[in-house]
């Protein structure tokens, strides 16, 4: 921004925003439109053959409609349908800046529809389950009140409890805990001797392959708030074991010394794609695929 340029005020900014989700949900269901009717007209197109004698017919009748004789109608898919009149009708916008957020689109538009795993339930994840349509969408969040909040307002999203033990105030011992052998180790995290490990979610959330894995949650706001340091390092974890392929891991809020460190010592700087903002993406490859690959490149 020029130094002659006026700043946008917290509500301009919070409009813009909202007027470049409601885009961008419309320009995917024109494109889908757009799909669908390709589709139907060139399945309805005379062949060669045929389009002599039929039009040889149609004028020596009537002229042909200027309409297809039978119009198909594409709805917006629910996921997508419902985010445009969520945003639409909504003062609240998504917690990351539209910067941020393109990072992970960009990697949705590539992958989508996969497994997304969120930590974290925000104002923010019905965006993510309608950029990942006809995939599936999880999010894990610690608050029960607030889960049952979003599901009277948004009933269609999965979300689960879950619990975190451990606060902010002990990241650096949990940093050097991390360091240990154990830790390094690749495993369920059901069955991992590393103290950082989380093992209390529930089962399909260790037995599915996760494409995309977001970290925006814990809270970790404070000293005496759960932090993510167990999320994060349970994230990598998570798509090291995968049985084959890569995982785009993100991770939110790198401007605080929690999510700054430990996503660089266990999601690792080698695996580091791109920092946009608050938000770092890490691309980590299954270490079950070729044994012997270090923790970290």
């Amino acid at each position: 921004m020029g130094s002659n340029s006026k700043p946008q005020s917290p509500a301009q900014s919070s409009v813009n925003i909202k007027l470049i989700l409601i885009s961008a949900f419309f320009l995917v269901f024109l494109l889908l439109v757009f799909s669908t009717t390709s589709s139907t007209r060139q399945q309805q197109e005379p062949s060669p053959s045929s389009s002599i004698s039929e039009s040889h017919i149609a004028n020596s009748t009537t002229a042909c409609p200027s309409l297809p004789l039978t119009p198909s109608c594409t709805k917006a898919p629910p996921a997508l349908a419902n985010a445009l009149i969520h945003y639409a009708t909504t003062n609240t916008t998504p917690q990351q800046t539209f910067k941020e957020i393109s990072v992970s689109a960009r990697v949705l538009e590539k992958k989508a529809p996969c497994n997304f795993l969120v930590f974290g339930l925000g104002h923010d994840s019905l965006m993510w389950a309608a950029l990942n349509h006809g995939g599936r969408t999880v999010f894990l969040e610690e608050d029960k009140a607030w889960i049952e909040q979003v599901k009277q307002k948004l009933a269609g999203l999965e979300s689960y409890h879950v619990e975190y033990d451990t606060k902010v105030h002990q990241a650096d011992a949990l940093l050097e805990t991390g360091m240990k052998e154990e830790c390094k180790v690749v495993s369920d995290p059901r069955s991992s001797d590393c103290e950082l490990a989380l093992k209390g979610f529930p089962s399909e959330i260790y037995e599915i392959e996760w494409d995309l894995i977001m970290v925006d949650a814990p809270t970790g706001f404070h000293d005496d708030a759960p932090g993510r340091m167990n999320a994060i390092y349970t994230a990598g974890l998570i798509a090291r074991n995968r049985a084959e392929g890569e995982t785009d891991v993100f991770v939110h809020d790198v401007n605080r010394v929690v999510e700054d460190k430990f996503s660089k010592a266990f999601l690792c700087e080698g695996y580091l794609r791109e920092q946009q903002g608050l938000l770092r993406h890490f691309t980590i490859p299954s270490h079950r695929a070729r044994s012997g690959r270090p923790f970290c490149p």
